[in-house]
């Protein structure tokens, strides 16, 4: 964390660290992108985008396109490279007084908050109420609200209806919805509310596509948001390659796959929680997203020995509000699952 005078959890460590160098051959749990993507045909779509990389990306059909698929005017969109850039953008063009994040959850945003010289206020939500939002905690005078729905790392899916008590006149309500796609039927989400002061919402195409290193992902917002955050973004910021997985991933096709793949990660979800809650763990649920949070009884010597057997698990106690005893397990197919729930035993004895 580079921001100067900050003692608190390390806000810029992420599940990608798990499994990095001496992770590399891991069964990776750690980190939330699906397995097996991203798909031939997405992949064959990204390559033929490769011909034209000696021209200037331009963004204009796939902005389109991302304003049809969610019923927004086109002013109303922004692409970024990745909802992380989102984050910053937000953090440098917006003028706010107080800024406050809701946690536990994704750090990225409070991080470049403080990189951008705000003081953050945090509402951090308690085990005892399942992590659910209470709208009631966010202090009344706090112009800047960030949630995220489905929640990282808590996977609660919050009503949209408690999120809109959020919003308030001279109140920017910035929602990241970057796993709403992994929730079958979207429910819940605000992506295509136009009538909603100051709401923002943050979508990512890297999860489900398996595009975390390609990034890209956009903004919803009303179009003076769209503009300022447009003006704090470098020229040409999504690439030529990036912009051809956007317009491909919000074809009718592709949104029937995503639904499918929701649909099997739930099952899949099922199966894991399950299995962590035979083994004494307390999971936080219900979960909704491709990961769920367990608080596993000596968690801190369990890490280490899962390594050993090779899966690598996400650390909590870099999240506001969790502690060591924490872990976020990203939710694969049956068989891999068992083998993890194998290991764990063995590391757990």
């Amino acid at each position: 964390m580079r921001t100067e005078g900050y003692s608190g959890p390390d806000l810029r460590h992420h599940g990608d660290a798990e499994v990095r160098d001496d992770g590399a051959a891991l069964i990776d749990l750690a980190v939330n992108v699906r397995t097996g993507t991203p798909p031939l045909w997405l992949r064959e779509e990204i390559a033929a985008s490769l011909s034209s990389l000696a021209a200037y990306p331009d963004g204009r059909a796939a902005r389109a396109a991302v304003a049809a698929r969610h019923g927004v005017p086109v002013e109303r969109v922004l692409l970024t490279a990745g909802a992380a850039e989102a984050f910053v953008l937000l953090a440098r063009a917006l003028k706010v007084r107080r800024p406050v994040v809701i946690h536990p959850q994704f750090t990225e945003p409070e991080a470049a908050l403080r990189d951008a010289g705000h003081t953050v206020d945090r509402v951090v939500l308690r085990q005892q109420d399942g992590f659910r939002l209470d709208p009631g905690l966010v202090p009344k005078d706090a112009d800047l609200v960030v949630v995220g729905n489905p929640t990282n790392p808590t996977s609660v899916l919050h009503p949209a209806s408690e999120l809109l008590r959020l919003a308030r006149p001279g109140r920017t309500l910035v929602v990241d919805e970057a796993f709403m796609d992994a929730v079958p039927g979207e429910r819940e989400s605000l992506a295509g509310r136009c009538d909603v002061p100051g709401l923002v919402v943050l979508r990512s195409l890297t999860k489900t596509w398996g595009l975390a290193g390609l990034r890209i992902g956009y903004v919803l917002a009303e179009p003076e948001v769209i503009t300022r955050l447009e003006r704090a973004q470098p020229l040409w910021a999504v690439s030529t390659p990036a912009l051809a997985a956007a317009r491909a991933c919000i074809t009718p096709q592709a949104l029937t796959e995503a639904e499918a793949a929701a649909r099997q990660i739930a099952v899949d979800r099922e199966f894991l929680v399950k299995g962590l809650t035979e083994r004494n763990a307390e999971v936080t649920g219900p979960a909704e997203a491709p990961f769920v949070l367990a608080r596993i009884p000596g968690a801190p010597e369990v890490r280490p020995r899962l390594r050993a057997l090779g899966y690598a698990v996400r650390r909590g106690d870099t999240f506001p509000g969790l502690g060591p005893e924490w872990i976020r397990v990203a939710v694969r197919d049956a068989d891999t699952t068992t083998g993890f729930l194998t290991a764990l035993d063995t590391a757990m004895s």
